[in-house]
């Protein structure tokens, strides 16, 4: 097991064809400004983990969005372990990529979540006429609204919108993000794409999105009133999705429920591709027991939030 230097991380997931944006540095710099502590990228005989190591107590989370190990010949968590006890890791907590469905075959706990929906984006595919007939009802409000979709990559001006709109739906302050998030992301470049649909060139919708081909990720949102009174937020994604779709990309991963649940949020984006459905999962592993139970003052159960110890009550 090696630790990859920084200067060579995005490089090696090159030149692994795994250069995802939820592997590559600049979108785990950006997690670890929500999620305190220090990027890392492993790497053992081909497989890659992209993560964040935590201190106080020392265990490591995957970043915010998808993760985990990926890619090499299976050898990797046996590895692992032994670099977990090397340093004195407590526990790790993976948000498992559906795309990759590195869940399967993961030899530690396991949970299944609501799917994810990973919008299929074939050459062929008639996007439009896919969608649930009350999207496509959606679309059309918007067109004769005016509204007209253009992509960028710059963050200027999304982020007022953005920071309005989790105001408005009651948003915890976990999703007001740092200046310093705002920054790291920055760093994706052209990996980092927004979509805005304009009507009286007001800004109504904006979709952040995150570039890796063959997978194009929908990452954050922004609404404004009339956005949300005119469809134009299902018109955005729609022609996100068709911009993929021009440059060959095989799916426009829309993500899942709030907390990996099955709710109105899941079958929103459920409606754009009713059968483009992923597998989503979670894994925990303990690697000291003995310390989980006494920073927990519990058992070592996977149950619940994880880990236990960071819960917030606690």
């Amino acid at each position: 097991m090696r630790e990859v230097e920084p200067s060579a991380w995005d490089g090696l997931l090159e030149e692994l064809g795994l250069a995802d944006a939820y592997l590559r540095l600049a979108y785990v710099e950006s997690a670890a400004v929500l999620e305190p502590g220090r990027p890392v990228l492993l790497e053992h005989e081909g497989a890659v983990f992209a993560a964040v190591e935590r201190e106080d107590p020392a265990d490591v989370v995957s970043p915010y969005g998808y993760g985990g190990p990926v890619g090499g010949d299976g050898s990797f968590w046996p590895a692992y372990e032994e670099w977990c006890r090397e340093r004195g890791i407590v526990s790790t907590f993976v948000r498992f990529h559906p795309l990759y469905a590195n869940q399967r075959g993961a030899p530690i706990h396991v949970e299944q979540l609501a799917p994810t929906v990973g919008w299929r984006l074939g050459e062929e595919r008639d996007l439009l006429a896919g969608m649930h007939w009350k999207h496509r009802n959606k679309v059309r409000k918007a067109e004769n609204a005016g509204a007209t979709v253009t992509a960028g990559t710059s963050l200027d001006g999304f982020v007022p919108l953005y920071e309005e709109t989790m105001r408005r739906v009651g948003a915890s302050a976990f999703f007001l993000f740092a200046r310093e998030y705002w920054e790291a992301l920055e760093g994706l470049g052209e990996g980092l794409v927004r979509f805005d649909a304009a009507i009286d060139d007001e800004v109504a919708a904006s979709a952040l999105c995150l570039a890796s081909p063959p997978w194009l990720h929908y990452h954050l949102s922004a609404t404004s009133d009339t956005g949300r009174t005119t469809g134009a937020s299902t018109l955005v994604l729609l022609e996100a999705a068709r911009w993929a779709q021009e440059r060959g990309y095989e799916r426009f991963h829309l993500g899942g429920g709030l907390g990996g649940k099955q709710d109105s949020l899941h079958h929103f984006k459920a409606r754009f591709d009713p059968e483009g459905l992923l597998e989503a999962a979670v894994g925990k592993a303990v690697h000291d027991e003995e310390a989980y139970r006494a920073l927990s003052g519990g058992d070592a159960g996977l149950d619940g939030f994880f880990p236990a110890y960071r819960a917030p009550s606690r």
